[in-house]
């Protein structure tokens, strides 16, 4: 169940983000309370993630989700530009989270 709370957790992360986008600066109520449930969503399930996972794995880990999940919303969601070495980057990232994945002990 651990990586499946740090899922659930990066996808909040994901979540949250790119509804305070949405909020347009917390002026669309709608979006505000999805940015607020998401942030709370994802602390918790971050928590219980935490319970037997290392800190260092799972925190690099769910913030990695949290990065590439939203530079991939922001290019196809928002039409944002993202430049060859932007991409490299966010592809190690990638790269980096399944490796501590695979070589990870838990």
């Amino acid at each position: 169940m651990r990586w499946i709370y740090l899922l659930i957790a990066g996808a909040c992360e994901i979540m949250w983000a790119m509804t305070m986008k949405m909020s347009d600066g917390f002026t669309v109520v709608l979006y505000s309370v999805l940015t607020v449930v998401g942030y709370v969503a994802s602390a918790v399930f971050l928590a219980l993630a935490l319970k037997q996972l290392p800190l260092g794995v799972a925190y690099a880990m769910w913030t990695g989700m949290g990065i590439v999940g939203t530079t991939l919303l922001g290019v196809f969601v928002f039409e944002e530009k993202l430049s060859a070495p932007q991409a490299i980057c966010v592809i190690l990232i990638m790269i980096g989270i399944a490796g501590l994945k695979i070589l990870g002990k838990e």
